[in-house]
């Protein structure tokens, strides 16, 4: 993997949404830069995914196109 992707913001997200969950809080506050680092991680992880998606989908494409499928049907008989 060329490109590592921060996961550091998700993962300090969940540890705030736990601790507010725990304290049965109403609602959660983060600094925009916080949700700037949260939102940047989410989106590099989506075009992860995409990319990986587009790249499983070729390598499919692919295979499937060079794959050849032989079939030889016997008639066979009738024989008591």
């Amino acid at each position: 993997m060329s490109n590592q992707i921060n996961l550091t913001p998700v993962t300090q997200f969940i540890q705030i949404l736990r601790s507010a969950e725990l304290s049965q809080q109403k609602e959660l506050r983060i600094p925009i830069a916080q949700a700037r680092l949260l939102s940047l991680a989410l989106s590099e992880m989506q075009d992860k995914l995409l990319q990986d998606y587009e790249t499983l989908f070729n390598q499919l494409k692919t295979s499937q196109e060079t794959e050849v499928v032989s079939v030889t049907m016997d008639g066979g008989g009738f024989k008591e």
